[in-house]
């Protein structure tokens, strides 16, 4: 594996909350408008075995790499997302293909599926991918993912690596808690509560549009924040009745990534305000995991200038092309 140099952003860039907001704003979203408009994207949808579909967005190199990177946004994120794009820019550049993947209700995506997205479905995830990679002929294939993304990276990797013939996952800033996950969003600075809450609750909204039958109009407009919809959309949506089962059931602590068969890498930052770095170290240590933090970094940030670049860009960069020597 080579190794990474440490994160050492100037001075200036080094406040953490600094360093989440650029990860998807100013700049960065500016230059990822510009890339959008000169991809020559297909729009797909993928059928996983149990009758979902998935809405992908695939992008081919102009230099073949016979390569396939499918990048994974996080919550309440997109395929179209700032980082989403701007990663796909940097390995198209590279001759590698990406398949920007939205999970369910993500995107443009709310009236493909009845049942509502949550962060459990990961098997669906995995039959979706398996079907597409199973249609074409690729060297090598990589799955990389960004927080809520890079949790779904990991346990698709974990439980299907093998079978969609993964070279590689790499998954940054995941939450390897999600009960702690909630609580530090909660305790800390209220933007980000705000943020994913409005974004959350317009989800729901537009789920409703779709499919009027599922009347939870008024459970909706009672919400004011994150844990008001926890507590009224799980145990009405998902199979859990406990949130804290839920939340339980797509941890990656304990042993959830012993059956990791290919090389998975897992970077975090030390300041991440969202996501508690402290609970890597739950993760049962396992052959094929390969975890590394830096002090700096935010959440999913890694922005080492004024424009915006993001150095966990070149970090996955170096990984895969270490996969395809």
């Amino acid at each position: 594996m080579p190794e990474s140099s440490a994160f050492k952003p100037p001075r200036h860039l080094r406040n953490a909350h600094l360093q989440t907001v650029l990860n998807s704003q100013g700049p960065r979203r500016l230059r990822a408008r510009r890339i959008l408009q000169t991809l020559s994207t297909e729009a797909l949808i993928l059928p996983a075995e149990d009758g979902t579909r998935l809405l992908a967005e695939l992008d081919r190199a102009r230099h073949d790499r016979s390569a396939l990177v499918v990048l994974l946004h996080g919550w309440e994120g997109s395929s179209r997302s700032s980082y989403m794009l701007t990663t796909a820019a940097r390995l198209l550049a590279q001759g590698f293909d990406v398949l920007r993947l939205n999970l369910r209700d993500h995107g443009d995506s709310h009236h493909l599926n009845r049942e509502l997205f949550n962060s459990t479905r990961s098997p669906e995830v995995a039959s979706a991918l398996r079907g597409f990679v199973n249609g074409r002929d690729y060297a090598h294939v990589f799955l990389a993912g960004f927080s809520l993304g890079a949790s779904f990276a990991l346990r698709v990797a974990a439980d299907a690596g093998e079978a969609l013939g993964l070279d590689a996952s790499i998954a940054v800033c995941p939450p390897a808690d999600p009960a702690r996950a909630m609580d530090a969003l909660n305790r800390g600075f209220f933007v980000y509560e705000r943020y994913f809450f409005k974004r959350w609750q317009r989800s729901l909204q537009r789920k409703l549009e779709c499919f009027p039958e599922h009347d939870y109009a008024a459970d909706l407009a009672a919400a004011k924040t994150i844990d008001d919809l926890n507590r009224l959309f799980i145990p009405s949506h998902t199979i859990y009745q406990q949130v804290e089962d839920y939340f339980a059931a797509y941890a990656l602590v304990g042993d959830r990534l012993s059956s990791m068969a290919m090389p998975a890498y897992l970077i975090a930052s030390e300041d991440d305000p969202i996501i508690p770095v402290d609970d890597l170290a739950r993760i049962d240590p396992t052959e094929n995991l390969h975890v590394e933090t830096h002090r700096y970094g935010g959440h999913c940030g890694f922005i080492e200038s004024l424009a915006a670049r993001s150095w966990v860009e070149d970090r996955i960069l170096q990984l895969l092309r270490w996969h395809c020597r």
